[in-house]
């Protein structure tokens, strides 16, 4: 797991450092400066959250559901060029996922909980109003649950069969739309999570999850990371 965590650490952190070297550097006037997308945005939104359990157990599929999570936080879109930025966000998001009645794990319906502080750093392109984004995200499960049969217990948080690991490593990538009202901006954001630590001892899981965000926010007055 920490091979896994590490790896995905170092490909994201590259992955960064070579879009960022990779922009060409350009005298701007005044005029030009005001292009770089530079906003912080309050994140309140509801997410969409699955578990995958890996091909060897491809025929949990049809018994998988999704589960509706909340995620709230900031995220800051630090304007580099105006056709790129690096968005660091800090968040706290509810993840999970469910199975169906008759599943031939539990048999039961069964419903996952994991309660993380999430820390995703993105590379942002900017065409016009459009974006795309990408990078690695790291998180920390604070504590979690599972129901099943109306009863609810906690999940353990341990090295032991049955227990779960703390700390996810995942990439996220997607994209969005922006409006500029005057100094403001209304955002349309959609992003895909792919959970790439095995969450759980002695079976497997992956985290998933789809996020539509919705961010209304103001324009930052200085960024010291835009290019001079």
């Amino acid at each position: 797991m920490k091979q896994k965590f590490q790896l995905a650490l170092i490909s994201g952190m590259t992955f960064l450092s070579a879009t960022t070297s990779g922009q060409t550097v350009k005298p701007t006037s005044d005029a030009t400066k005001k292009l770089a997308h530079t906003y912080l945005d309050i994140k309140v939104n509801v997410v969409s959250t699955s578990l995958y359990y890996g091909e060897s157990n491809s025929s949990l599929d049809e018994y998988k559901k999704s589960a509706r999570g909340i995620q709230a936080g900031i995220a800051f879109q630090a304007g580099i060029t105006p056709g790129f930025s690096v968005v660091p966000e800090l968040y706290f998001m509810r993840k999970g996922g469910i199975l169906k009645v008759n599943n031939p794990f539990t048999n039961s319906e069964s419903t996952l909980r994991f309660n993380t502080i999430e820390l995703p750093l993105l590379a942002r392109f900017h065409f016009g109003k459009l974006y795309f984004n990408a990078g690695p995200s790291v998180a920390y499960n604070i504590s979690g649950k599972q129901k099943m049969n109306d009863q609810s217990i906690k999940l353990s948080f341990d090295n032991t069969i049955g227990g779960f690991r703390r700390f996810d490593a995942g990439v996220q990538m997607g994209g969005g739309f922006e409006f500029p009202i005057k100094q403001k901006r209304l955002a349309l954001d959609i992003r895909y999570v792919h959970g790439l630590t095995n969450m759980a001892h002695g079976a497997e899981m992956y985290n998933r999850a789809l996020m539509i965000s919705v961010n209304f926010s103001r324009a930052w007055k200085s960024n010291p990371l835009a290019k001079k």
